[in-house]
């Protein structure tokens, strides 16, 4: 298991220990994860929940993507779906949960890494924080819950970052709601052990700095101008012939045409029901068809197997992708919705 799950001094500790593999979350790791926050819920003697990983490059740069690409490669599109069925269960677990879930996440924090850990109470960042939502650049769109996270960010944030997959640092992080705390990472062991030993979850904030700030506060007033276009076609056709329209124009086209559509109608659903389950409801309805319907095996293709980062995206421009594409990639699946 590359996953260390116990209960110590007060506290319930979900370490993550694939850095190898930039601790990808796999379907036994999201299992694992749930069956510790069910058993802890009603324990007394777990006054909170942490969750770290072991590393310095990531605490988690996503989901486990190539054994997922395998499968459907193959024509299996029902392994991926029950993974993500059991993923979402356990975001909407997390974001629910009734005792303090604190997260320390160093590193890449993307995808699936997100999903386990900032729907918590207490989302710690640091130094070296990277935290973003980039799969439209693999033919998926922002998922485990990511598109309500998006929805919540200040003006058109959420927009922005869902179809650029824009890094944020700690501060952008903090800014777009995205996580609470700055702490410095050296001072992360020592708050480990306070929790072990006091359960007292309140030490976190006592630690907290603020950090500098990032350049994400210095686009609000350009992101806020052009993201509240109704398409991504709208937004393109908005924006700036300079350096920073230009940067923005490349990296939304980089991405799949489909998953950049369907990203900014999702972001606009998860804005109107301001709800886990709903949000993670409609991810569920693109996700289940990425790969027999969309570009999630050509997308990872290129970036993670044969990474040479040349996508055929079914649409050439996101100006190809219909309206009625995107309601039907976002209609209710043929196997019904998910349930929670």
């Amino acid at each position: 298991m590359s996953i260390r799950i116990r209960k110590i001094g007060r506290i319930g500790q979900i370490t993550l220990q694939r850095p190898e593999a930039l601790n990808a979350v796999s379907h036994e790791m999201v299992l694992a994860i749930e069956a510790a926050l069910d058993e802890w819920r009603d324990d007394d003697d777990v006054a909170c929940v942490l969750i770290d990983a072991e590393g310095h490059k990531a605490f988690s740069a996503g989901g486990d993507l190539q054994f997922m690409h395998e499968t459907a490669a193959k024509g299996d599109f029902e392994l991926g779906r029950a993974f993500w069925r059991d993923e979402y269960r356990l975001n909407a677990k997390i974001a629910e949960y009734p005792k303090p879930y604190i997260a320390l996440c160093q590193g890449f924090t993307m995808g699936g890494g997100v999903g386990v850990s900032l729907h918590g109470s207490h989302r710690v960042v640091g130094e070296s924080s990277k935290i973003a939502m980039p799969e439209c650049a693999v033919g998926l769109v922002p998922d485990v819950g990511g598109t309500l996270l998006l929805a919540r960010a200040p003006g058109r944030l959420g927009e922005y970052l869902g179809v650029t997959g824009y890094r944020m640092n700690a501060s952008d992080a903090i800014l777009a709601g995205f996580a609470d705390y700055f702490i410095p990472q050296a001072e992360w062991a020592g708050l480990t052990e306070t929790l072990i030993e006091t359960g007292d979850w309140s030490a976190v904030a006592a630690l907290a700095r603020d950090p500098e700030d990032g350049p994400l506060m210095a686009m609000r007033a350009q992101v806020d101008a052009h993201f509240g276009a109704a398409t991504p076609c709208d937004i393109l056709a908005s924006l700036p012939d300079d350096d920073w329209g230009q940067a923005t124009a490349k990296a939304i086209r980089a991405g799949s045409p489909l998953s950049a559509s369907c990203t900014i109608e999702l972001v606009r659903r998860a804005r109107e029901s301001n709800e886990i389950r709903s949000a993670l409801q409609q991810e569920y309805r693109f996700t289940s068809r990425s790969a027999s319907e969309g570009d999630f095996v050509e997308g990872i293709r290129a970036a993670i197997i044969d990474k040479d980062r040349t996508p055929r995206w079914q649409h050439a421009r996101v100006e190809d992708v219909t309206p009625e594409t995107v309601a039907a990639m976002l209609s209710e699946p043929p196997g019904g919705d998910i349930g929670f």
